[in-house]
């Protein structure tokens, strides 16, 4: 390990908020050391992952906000990682509703960072692992994963997170119908934000039906309606959240599931890297002049070569 990344390394674990914010730059980025970094990580487990989710306009950045303000009043270390859509432009993030949280971006206990979805699915980064595992080797209590919020395809941060909160307000109450085959499945905690509004009490009904329906003789999932504004209810679903963090003994069998296809498309990257692709060009050029060219078994013997 490289003596300057050896030593980042040690900040990060130290709880150092610049070196962390560095180290996430170098992974994203795939700057030079970055490998070095993620092969030497210990992987802190004492922090858990909380992933909030939702459509757009649910209100997630202000109901972490005001997480934030929650949980800061029990002494908790926590990082926030916002994730945005990314600028047709320069990919970089479009920091959206992040100043919101600007009066914590000097808080010793508060680390804040937003990042551009380039192009991924699934409403997250296509690095969010590396970064996660990263952002767990610091001594924080909890990691606030929020997401862009572009629907059903959000499922993938079910894999990431310790406990999923999925988000929805009043507009949604004709919604909730379509949301059950995707990002109803996903949900530990629902929350019925903007509960002052009309139509708040029909949606926390549907969804109290909707829960019982699914649960059959299990738990059936928590609903909670918030005013994340007005700082009403969010006592009620962070004490519900570190309640059900400390229930979970397990792993979640959905980050299984996510880390196997990160594996997988690591194994594909490394074996990648072997191919020359202007050799494979020139022989593929020869080789399909020939009347008996086949593009598969072209492939095989390639592969078989190098």
């Amino acid at each position: 390990m490289r003596k300057d990344i050896k030593q980042l390394h040690e900040q990060i674990r130290a709880g150092n908020f610049l070196a962390l914010a560095r180290g996430i730059t170098i992974v994203e980025n795939e700057l030079d050391g970055y490998e070095s970094l993620l092969l030497h990580l210990h992987e802190n487990r004492r922090a858990r992952v909380v992933g909030i989710t939702g459509p757009p306009g649910a209100g997630k950045s202000t109901l972490v906000n005001a997480l934030l303000h929650h949980w800061l009043k029990e002494n908790k270390k926590i990082a926030v990682i916002a994730v945005d859509p990314s600028s047709p432009f320069n990919y970089g993030a479009l920091l959206g509703d992040r100043i919101r949280m600007s009066e914590y971006y000097t808080n010793p206990n508060i680390f804040i960072r937003s990042l551009a979805t380039r192009g991924a699915l699934g409403g997250l980064s296509g690095k969010i692992i590396e970064i996660m595992d990263i952002v767990k080797e610091a001594p924080f209590d909890l990691v606030l994963v929020e997401t862009v919020g572009v629907g059903q395809s959000e499922v993938e941060i079910a894999g990431l997170a310790d406990c999923t909160i999925v988000t929805l307000v009043p507009e949604a109450g004709d919604e909730v119908q379509t949301l059950k085959a995707g990002i109803m499945e996903i949900a530990n905690i629902f929350v019925v934000n903007k509960a002052d509004r009309e139509g708040a009490e029909g949606l926390y009904r549907n969804l109290r039906m909707l829960t019982h329906e699914r649960a059959g003789l299990g738990t059936e999932t928590p609903v909670i309606k918030t005013s994340a504004t007005e700082n009403n209810g969010i006592d009620l679903l962070g004490s519900e959240i570190l309640s059900f963090l400390e229930k979970q003994e397990t792993m979640p069998e959905k980050r299984i599931q996510l880390l196997s296809e990160k594996c997988w498309r690591l194994i594909q990257e490394q074996r990648m890297k072997k191919i020359d692709q202007k050799k494979m060009v020139h022989e593929l050029a020869s080789a399909a002049e020939r009347n008996d060219f086949n593009l598969y078994a072209f492939t095989r013997s390639f592969i078989a070569a190098i």
